[in-house]
């Protein structure tokens, strides 16, 4: 198992240690899983489970159609 030292500034200590508070987990095993969750390859089941949840959102052609015509681009 690979260990890490970490420096805080005291603001963002206090802030850890408020946060922890009354959550039952150590400071360690908390920044392990925020690497997990930050370094994950596929969205959390939380996201996943949005995908088609809005029916009646409109297509962006829908939401573009008020917008008018884009500007002549430049040639490149």
């Amino acid at each position: 198992m690979g260990q890490v030292t970490i420096y805080l500034d005291q603001e963002t200590e206090r802030k850890l240690q408020a946060f922890l508070n009354g959550r039952n987990v150590s400071k360690s095993r908390w920044i392990a899983s925020l690497i997990r969750e930050k370094t994950a390859a596929e969205w959390p089941s939380s996201v996943a489970r949005l995908a088609g949840a809005w029916q009646e959102f409109p297509e962006a052609n829908e939401l573009r159609s008020e917008l008018g015509n884009d500007s002549p681009r430049e040639p490149v």
